[in-house]
């Protein structure tokens, strides 16, 4: 790469377009972006002005609030949206799926769950729910099951309807669940593994920004979970959600935060039930 190009792919991102483009991103999707995040939006929106040849942020920015580019919005929260998830991430949740929820389920004579994973990343969580079922329904009751994710990013949406892996990020699955729903590559020199068809069509995956007025779901939900992604909203904006979240949570359904997450002080229709696990009032 000459001087001129390098010059052109490092160009900064000024004050005043941070506070536009920071602005626009909290007003509409939520995600607070602090004077500290400008290096890090600078940097990952560096991908987007190479890939539209666009040389400075200020034209980038007319750009994005131009009609021309209504949908660079998309592309822009793709690079923006921090996704970070693995399976069985904080596994006491599939334990009392096991241990509690379903049973009882069974107990009611229901032969049908449907659970959403808000926040769903590239497919991970909403996969290892559907194992935990799957393994539940096999040993104990044949029921059946529907799993929805969501999530801003349609790049890691793309990722979680492929349900291609590194062979390494299954570690943490138990040899016996991982033989039984995952492929490996025919190709010995590719470390990657995909989830087997009869599981990847219990799961279906849309996008969905949370600072929609009303979320667009016809059905209500057994269980929600919506882990390790509210922190990036402000205190304000995780109680709007949380409260839109439960308009499509059953009555008596259970709701899922992340370790660090809590509804302390917050009005909503919850009542807590262990650290990290609540019900619907």
């Amino acid at each position: 790469m000459d001087e001129s190009s390098r010059v052109f792919f490092n160009v900064q991102l000024s004050d005043k377009e941070f506070n536009l483009l920071s602005n626009y991103i909290y007003s509409e999707y939520g995600i607070k972006m602090p004077p500290a995040k400008k290096v890090m939006l600078q940097s990952r929106l560096q991908k987007r002005l190479r890939h539209l040849n666009i040389p400075t942020f200020k034209e980038y920015s007319d750009y994005v609030f131009s009609t021309k580019g209504s949908e660079e919005a998309i592309h822009m929260m793709d690079v923006v949206s921090t996704n970070k998830t693995d399976f069985f991430r904080e596994p006491v949740h599939f334990d009392f799926m096991r241990e509690v929820i379903l049973p009882e389920a069974v107990a009611n004579n229901q032969r049908s769950i449907k659970i959403w994973s808000a926040g769903c990343s590239s497919g991970e969580e909403a996969y290892t729910i559907a194992m935990t079922i799957s393994e539940y329904a096999e040993m104990k009751n044949n029921i059946d099951f529907q799993i929805i994710g969501t999530d801003i990013s349609t790049v890691v949406l793309k990722n979680a309807i492929e349900a291609i892996y590194k062979e390494e990020k299954t570690d943490v699955i138990p040899m016996t669940l991982k033989r039984k729903y995952f492929l490996k590559s025919r190709d010995p020199q590719n470390k990657v593994v995909r989830v087997i068809p009869a599981l990847r069509s219990k799961v279906k995956f849309g996008r969905l920004n949370f600072m929609e007025s009303s979320y667009p779901m016809n059905e209500t939900f057994d269980v929600i979970f919506c882990r390790n992604t509210l922190i990036y909203f402000d205190r304000e904006t995780q109680e709007s959600v949380i409260n839109k979240l439960c308009r499509h949570l059953k009555p008596n359904g259970y709701f899922f935060l992340g370790h660090s997450e809590s509804i302390t002080n917050m009005n909503v229709p919850l009542n807590h039930l262990k650290p990290t696990i609540f019900q619907r009032k």
